[in-house]
């Protein structure tokens, strides 16, 4: 049994998390307030989605921390599947909020209520201004990490959200149109829907084991029997650890004469399993017709 290891990594600093966090703390508590003096749901919204924003970094934080422990007798893998258990957590808690809203707004439709435009306008924008500096510090790490790429959703749905408020705020002041409000409400809530449910099959799948949808394993197998003394490729298993580390397995039937020269091989292999699919780690068992069975995948 031979192993083959490459490391990625890429995250967003603790003192950044720390500074969203408060700009979303301070910008909720003054949405609510806001909220309800103006009677905007539209401006609730955004200040319950700014709350879950606030949970999104705080959840995103404890996960990096998790990450960073060292391996141990018990978590041999280390925990960094922390990260996409807090994915699946931000995106479930944008998705159930968004629900709750389309409720809200049915309720408006149809009672519709007062609503003081110029009030919804200025906490608006105080609210845009705190999410679009908060999407800024986390847009580094946003790309390679989902954990933050679904804090960093929470953040740039609310931008997107406070803009949209601002403008239903300037059609109520100018042609009372109260109706936008849930209207806007109601788009809000579907645009966070798809963009969460995204990151929550992409990290179910990373749960259950699923191969990376990225990659082909008959690609893979092709790729590996162009190695020169390789007869055969068979219990094949691929699976992503977490975003970075993507695992593959496998029992590769070679010559009688390489069983005791794999080094080459190893290194050959793991060459082309990493420079064309992009996995780092690698557990090949190295044998001259001792399976039965020799399907790519064993049942």
């Amino acid at each position: 049994m031979s192993h083959h290891h490459h490391e990625t990594n890429g995250e967003v600093s603790g003192i950044r998390l720390l500074i969203t966090l408060i700009l979303n703390l301070t910008i909720t508590v003054a949405e609510i307030i806001g909220g309800l003096l103006s009677g905007s749901l539209s401006l609730i919204s955004d200040a319950l989605h700014n709350f879950s924003d606030g949970i999104a970094v705080v959840i995103s934080y404890i996960a990096i921390r998790l990450k960073r422990k060292p391996k141990s007798a018990h978590f041999t893998f280390g925990i960094k599947r922390a990260q996409i258990i807090a994915a699946i957590i931000n995106a479930g808690v944008l998705v159930a909020i968004s629900f709750y809203l389309l409720v809200e707004s049915y309720n408006r439709f149809v009672s519709p209520q007062p609503i003081e435009a110029r009030l919804m306008i200025t906490v608006a924008t105080i609210g845009l201004i705190a999410n679009t500096v908060g999407t800024l510090l986390l847009r580094p790490g946003a790309k390679e990490n989902m954990n933050i790429r679904s804090a960093y959703l929470h953040l740039l749905s609310d931008a997107v959200s406070s803009v949209g408020v601002i403008l239903g705020g300037t059609a109520i002041y100018f042609w009372n149109i109260t109706w936008v409000d849930p209207l806007l409400t109601v788009l809000i809530s579907v645009y966070i829907t798809r963009e969460s449910y995204q990151i929550l099959k992409a990290a179910l799948e990373i749960v259950l084991m699923a191969s990376p949808s990225h990659l082909s394993i008959k690609d893979i197998n092709n790729a590996l029997l162009t190695v020169k003394g390789v007869n055969n490729i068979h219990h094949v298993h691929l699976w992503q650890l977490d975003e970075q580390d993507i695992h593959f397995e496998a029992h590769l039937d070679v010559a009688d004469r390489l069983v005791s020269e794999t080094k080459p091989l190893l290194e050959t292999t793991g060459e082309i399993l990493h420079d064309r699919f992009g996995i780092n780690h690698v557990t090949i068992q190295f044998e001259c017709d001792s399976c039965d069975e020799k399907e790519l995948l064993h049942s």
